[in-house]
């Protein structure tokens, strides 16, 4: 996985995306199982944190961050075309906040 998480910084740095596929077979290079049962093992987790986050519940990955859903309140802002008023309804967002060793990481690999 630290092959993958390198590979993925190097992506960042040129603006690049990683992919479920590329996590796929990140996982597959590390476990060693066929990548049909990595790219379920993948798709799996990523179904695991969008129900949790689907029923309000908090995503804690120790090591990585915290996913949240927060409720922002309705509020007045403008419609960018006519410059008009228009009230924004209330909605729910995803947040994301990574952990102090997450941000270390980052740190570290974005000052080489």
């Amino acid at each position: 996985m630290h092959l993958m998480v390198i590979r993925a910084w190097e992506r960042g740095m040129k603006g690049e995306t990683l992919t479920r596929a590329e996590l796929t077979e990140a996982v597959h290079e590390e476990v060693g199982l066929t990548r049909q049962d990595c790219g379920g093992l993948v798709e799996r987790t990523l179904d695991l944190v969008a129900e949790a986050l689907e029923n309000g519940e908090t995503v804690k990955l120790s090591g990585f961050g915290v996913f949240q859903v927060r409720a922002k309140r309705a509020r007045m802002g403008r419609n960018p075309k006519t410059g008009e008023p228009a009230e924004i309804e209330p909605r729910r967002v995803i947040g994301f906040r990574a952990s102090q060793v997450m941000k270390a990481r980052i740190d570290r690999a974005l000052s080489d």
